[in-house]
């Protein structure tokens, strides 16, 4: 497509706005969203008016901006996440119903857990995991499923750093990492204590395609010293449960 005078493409340019909405900040006014994008106040306003004509933002009584159901709803016709989460519900209603913590559901994307969805009750323990939020795949339980399991050039671009602390538990050393995904790929689960949050204790485990391909990482969040023994059969059961589910919708 056309490129600015800056030499951003239309696309690109698009892409930066809508970046700019994260599952913690969902409204913003246009100048906010020039700013965050690195538009031109003129540029950001202009493409925000567009995007608000055609339903992909729109605007609340006090003209300030959020996603709009328009896309959402292109978003979701043909996405293989929408695919896993309706075969994943059930059981991910079960597990948070026996193990009644958060119960979480994350996918590959951009060398990060992308989470597409969370069940949880008032009553479990911390947890800063958001539906479309994101975690560093070497801290989170369910990223750490995913790189274990995934292709060898994702391992090496993770391991090469810099692998950020998010609490003094964290994997940051690519040498303890590399020990820990081989003793992922050995149990078939990952359990991560105190890596993201220092009073949880993150456990996941993986889900596959018909091909056996590691697609997803069905996870529950618990307090950091609870007992995981009953976390780690439930996940097992709906993970196999998951993937007939998904192998029946072929």
């Amino acid at each position: 497509m056309a490129n600015s005078p800056t030499g951003d493409s239309v696309t690109g340019r698009l892409v930066r706005v809508l970046e700019t909405f994260t599952p913690t900040r969902t409204v913003q006014s246009a100048a906010e969203i020039g700013r965050r994008a690195g538009l031109p106040r003129s540029t950001a306003h202009r493409i925000v008016g567009e995007l608000v004509e055609v339903g992909l933002l729109e605007r609340d009584d006090d003209h300030r901006v959020r996603i709009g159901m328009r896309l959402w709803e292109l978003a979701t016709r043909s996405s293989q996440a929408l695919r896993l989460r309706q075969a994943a519900m059930p059981f991910m209603e079960r597990v948070q119903a026996r193990v009644r913590e958060h119960t979480q559901l994350a996918i590959l994307e951009q060398e990060e857990a992308l989470f597409v969805e969370r069940l949880s009750v008032p009553t479990a323990g911390a947890n800063i995991t958001r539906i479309a939020g994101r975690l560093p795949l070497h801290a989170s339980s369910s990223g750490l499923v995913l790189l274990a399991f995934g292709e060898r050039e994702l391992q090496d671009r993770i391991l090469a750093g810099p692998l950020r602390p998010l609490t003094r538990q964290t994997i940051t050393d690519p040498a303890a990492l590399r020990r820990k995904l081989a003793e992922i790929r050995t149990l078939g689960h990952a359990v991560a204590p105190g890596s993201i949050e220092e009073v949880s204790t993150g456990v996941a485990v993986p889900i596959r395609d018909e091909t056996g391909a590691i697609i997803a990482a069905l996870s529950v969040v618990l307090p950091r010293d609870a007992a995981t023994d009953l976390a780690l059969v439930e996940l097992h059961r709906a993970a196999r449960d998951i993937e007939r589910a998904l192998r029946a919708q072929h």
